[in-house]
């Protein structure tokens, strides 16, 4: 698969310059596969008046013009699946399986967007005799989604196809470490036949997503990344009195007891720590096992050590990610806790940026650190009592994601009724929701109120106008007509 330089896409078209680049690598084998510019406020500038002019008579259609566009663009995503698949697997380094699984999300998330023309957009009620009141839901205008690296498929199409089929138009800035996946996007959007304009391509990093959040033309914006990020482009954003959603990091909870279903068990934990080579927000990061739990723990090492030799380990982003995933298994030992798996030791010919599952044990001594570290490491502490390892999950200053390991009834419950994160599993490695229900954390999870996905999203990116109205004075019988 070869490419050249990525490009920003705006008002319909690849617009060539002569800004700085930067060099695409991939994780598979640290080779430069394309450059990618690296964009000013003046760029931002330019799509904001592209979109300002397409969206001007975007607003004007029905839900169900909308969705006709929606899904011409449907069957181009199933059409160009392995491809989109291939780029993905090839600019991020997932492999082929997990790649695959990223554009079927991003299939079932164009699926939920074209079923918004028959959702019930508009609410009406005789409030009173000859009184009626109506809700209605407007664009806000101009917005953006700024989105990482780990999903550069999927996470675009949590907020770009909701946006728009809303009646905004939509400037996407891609992380410039994945940019291909969009420009993909980008001639997939051209070929269904939106009007120019209406969904634009920014390419760049740090200035172009201060210049995002500094146009004052750009009503509100989505970001996904890491805490501090999403700290402060939220700060950024919202000085500016702009409407914004950022998802932050997160440090995932499993709760293990002794009565959960062992072989359901043992593969969801893994499965949760290790997919993706732990880079994703919804990766479990501690496993906390209350009471005796080693004929679960043990057959979960077994398991990890034969993964850790598998030639067929898919790559994470960077060398520094690498090496920051080595350092903190490091300092981890070095304060007294034991490598059950050190994936740092992964042995492999090949070029490019590899690390094996690993797994720290914390029981016998040592202090686990608070922040994310995203990457597939698991670290295992324990708790006598459901009780101590609730408060474990709570004392964390994060809240995406956490599920518990049990066949008991009651102890879900419990467990559920206490756990503090937005998105909670029984049983479940990974409790990502499907649509129509909306992804979202709490704590240092999110900043902005709402949900990024499902129909929470639309009131993220639309207005609700209330309408009262009476045409007749004849029907008055108290102060409500």
């Amino acid at each position: 698969m070869e490419y050249t330089k990525i490009e920003n896409y705006i008002n319909g078209e690849f617009i060539s310059s002569s800004l700085e680049t930067m060099d695409v690598k991939s994780p598979t084998d640290a080779s430069t596969i394309a450059q990618v510019v690296l964009s000013t406020k003046n760029e931002v500038n330019l799509a904001v008046e592209a979109a300002k002019v397409a969206q001007k008579d975007w607003k004007k259609l029905s839900y169900k013009q909308r969705a006709k566009f929606f899904f011409k663009y449907l069957v181009l995503l199933e059409e160009n699946r392995e491809d989109l698949a291939l780029c993905i697997q090839q600019e991020n380094g997932k492999n082929i399986v997990d790649a695959n699984a990223e554009v079927d999300k991003a299939i079932e998330l164009c699926e939920f967007a074209c079923s918004i023309a028959q959702d019930d957009i508009h609410s009406i009620s005789e409030v009173s005799n000859g009184i009626t009141c109506s809700e209605q839901r407007r664009p806000l205008g101009i917005v953006s989604s700024i989105s990482p690296f780990n999903f550069p498929i999927m996470v675009p199409h949590w907020t770009v196809l909701n946006a728009i089929m809303m009646g905004n138009a939509m400037i996407l800035k891609p992380s410039e470490m994945t940019p291909i996946s969009a420009q993909k996007m980008a001639k997939l959007f051209k070929q269904a036949g939106f009007p120019d304009g209406i969904f634009n391509v920014i390419n760049g990093g740090k200035d172009a997503v201060e210049a995002i959040c500094d146009h004052e033309d750009i009503k509100a914006l989505s970001f996904v990344g890491s805490t501090p990020v999403a700290k402060i482009v939220y700060k950024r954003a919202t000085s500016n009195l702009k409407r914004a959603l950022c998802l932050g990091g997160a440090k995932n909870f499993l709760i293990l007891t002794p009565d959960a279903e062992p072989k359901m068990a043992v593969s969801d934990i893994i499965a949760s720590f290790s997919g993706m080579n732990g880079q994703r927000c919804m990766a479990a990061s501690v496993l906390v096992a209350v009471g005796n739990c080693d004929h679960i723990i043990s057959k979960v090492v077994e398991a990890v050590k034969e993964i850790s030799n598998d030639n067929g380990l898919a790559p994470v982003i960077s060398d520094s990610a690498v090496t920051n995933l080595n350092n903190y298994m490091e300092k981890a030992q070095t304060a007294g806790a034991k490598l059950l798996v050190d994936g740092s030791q992964y042995a492999t010919n090949r070029k490019g940026y590899y690390t094996a599952p690993s797994i720290i044990d914390y029981r016998t001594g040592g202090a686990m650190e608070s922040e994310e570290i995203f990457g597939a490491i698991l670290e295992i502490k324990g708790a006598d009592t459901l009780e101590e390892a609730l408060l474990e999950q709570n004392n964390s200053p994060y809240g995406n994601g956490t599920s518990i390991f049990t066949q008991s009834g009651k102890v879900s419950e419990d467990a559920v009724r206490e756990l503090e994160a937005g998105m909670i599993g029984v049983n479940i490695g990974i409790p990502v929701p499907r649509e129509p229900f909306s992804f979202g954390g709490i704590k240092d999870s999110k900043f902005g109120y709402g949900d990024i996905t499902g129909k929470q999203s639309l009131n993220f990116w639309s207005d609700l106008i209330k309408v009262t109205t009476k045409y007749s004075g004849e029907n008055k019988i108290d102060w409500q007509s």
